[in-house]
């Protein structure tokens, strides 16, 4: 409970902020070891300047800390300090990570395969569509679908994860004890049991505007890539594939009508490079390298092969692999095993990107 308390005073520093809490942590390699350090040894610390290390010295809001770990208790939050095991990897790499982190929930290993879906609050029936479908495609996959829980394209990412009976992560802009928008109570308490919500900020904060920018370099930390289904040329969504592209993650965009202001952010960024998505699949040929066989299809226990088909499955795996060594492995004509992988893609077995290399579906 001590190193607990140490934790959240870390995050809750003045001006410190989740760099300069990452810093101090390499250095003295506990919070607490931070509070006692002396103020010389403070200001040895790259970033950490004399109001900063003042802060550290002279901090005192101790009852405030005792009353977050009370509330969490009285609402079942956990809190997720940088060395717990519990941190998600993927967030942990991000420059900027914070330095502990609220849940409801459960964060699970299979989490790291997680895709984020982002876009318009006030998205068109083609927005409203794509988000539905393309998230409950994903989620059935297996991905977990992280989102922000606001109005529009992310609630709906959320609810066809939920649809699919899939994971989602909700990561929000307000304590996670003040839900918003207000109407989303009923879908955090669903999302809580089927994944999980998330806020770096400490209960009782509301949703103020300037948090929300922060909340989505979370969004797109927690993910292998971040989609954007629709938005407008100054949408918030725009700020999270920034964040993603910043943080070295894949940047995929749902085309749209040439004519809607909804799709003038989607578009722009096909125009500067983001995978174009048409369906799930265009995600997973992007992402299958990094994959290695975690994707999964909601009827791959219903396929039927033969044991021709079974010996060249056996030869697969989810990273891509070219025709001629397939044939190399199976001791089988480059023609014949072509014909066998194209009936097997058919089944939805394998799949095939370009250069005629394929992998399981």
């Amino acid at each position: 409970m001590s190193d607990l308390k140490n934790w959240i005073a870390l995050s809750m520093l003045p001006e410190v902020g989740p760099v300069g809490a990452r810093k101090l942590f390499s250095v003295f390699r506990s919070p607490e070891m931070i509070f006692n350090a002396g103020l010389n040894d403070l200001l040895s610390v790259e970033g950490i300047g004399i109001n900063r290390a003042r802060n550290i010295k002279e901090f005192s809001a101790w009852r405030a800390v005792e009353e977050q770990i009370e509330k969490m208790e009285k609402n079942g939050i956990k809190a997720v300090s940088l060395d717990d095991p519990l941190y998600p990897e993927m967030l942990r790499e991000i420059y900027d990570a914070p330095a502990v982190f609220y849940v409801k929930g459960d964060i699970r290993p299979e989490d790291k395969y997680s895709i984020a879906i982002v876009g318009s609050r006030k998205l068109t029936h083609y927005g409203r569509s794509v988000a539905e479908n393309l998230s409950e495609d994903l989620a059935s996959m297996g991905f977990t679908i992280v989102s922000g829980l606001a109005r529009g394209v992310d609630s709906l990412s959320h609810k066809g994860a939920l649809k699919a009976g899939g994971r989602t992560i909700a990561v929000l802009g307000s304590g996670i004890d003040v839900p918003y928008p207000p109407e989303n109570k009923s879908l955090m308490d669903n999302i809580a049991g089927s994944g999980c919500i998330i806020s770096e900020f400490p209960l009782g904060t509301p949703p103020d505007k300037e948090n929300f920018p922060k909340r989505n370099r979370l969004v797109s930390g927690l993910s292998l890539g971040v989609l954007v289904v629709e938005a407008v040329a100054d949408s918030g969504a725009l700020i999270t594939a920034r964040y993603a592209l910043e943080q070295g993650r894949e940047v995929f965009a749902v085309p749209g009508n040439i004519t809607s202001g909804n799709s003038e952010g989607t578009n722009a960024l096909i125009k500067k490079g983001a995978v174009l998505v048409q369906k799930a699949t265009d995600i997973i040929e992007e992402l299958a390298p990094v994959l290695k066989g975690f994707i999964r299809l909601k009827d791959k226990v219903k396929i039927e092969v033969s044991d021709e088909e079974k010996a060249l499955c056996n030869l697969l795996s989810g990273e891509p692999k070219q025709i001629d060594m397939i044939s190399r492995e199976s001791g089988l004509p480059a023609s014949t095993v072509l014909a066998i992988l194209l009936e097997l893609e058919l089944k939805g077995a394998v799949k095939q990107i370009t250069g005629k290399r394929f992998y399981l579906a």
